[in-house]
């Protein structure tokens, strides 16, 4: 028996990282026009980025300050990822669908948590 092949499969060298840097836009701009909380998060790191590298003291600072902000995109995308695929599934309520939507708020929480947490260990150092 043969492994199931995606039909999406198959590109190759540039055509393939062509064909991913599409797919990443069309993302970052499917979450920035649907996605109210990732629009929040995205001004905010418009804010936080410049700060992180103007009060990092050194590059390892920056880098961490920084590197938590993005931390919470990487998060909220995640999370908007399963929420988007679980509601096209069923949009009824059920203990498995909400289990699954608040588990990817808890990520999204801790990663804001983490962010509260580097940001405050680094000036307060």
């Amino acid at each position: 028996m043969s492994d199931p092949v995606s039909p999406f499969k198959g590109k190759t060298g540039l055509q393939r990282v062509l064909n991913a840097a599409g797919y990443s836009w069309a993302g970052l701009s499917a979450a920035f026009k649907h996605e109210d909380a990732f629009r929040q998060e995205v001004f905010l790191a418009l804010l936080l980025i410049p700060l992180a590298l103007y009060l990092g003291e050194t590059g390892i600072e920056r880098a961490l300050m920084a590197g938590a902000v993005l931390g919470v995109l990487i998060v909220e995308l995640l999370n908007s990822a399963v929420e988007a695929a679980v509601d096209r599934i069923s949009l009824e309520h059920h203990l498995l669908i909400k289990r699954a939507k608040d588990m990817g708020s808890a990520a999204v929480m801790i990663a804001l948590v983490n962010v509260a947490v580097v940001w405050g260990l680094v000036l307060l150092d």
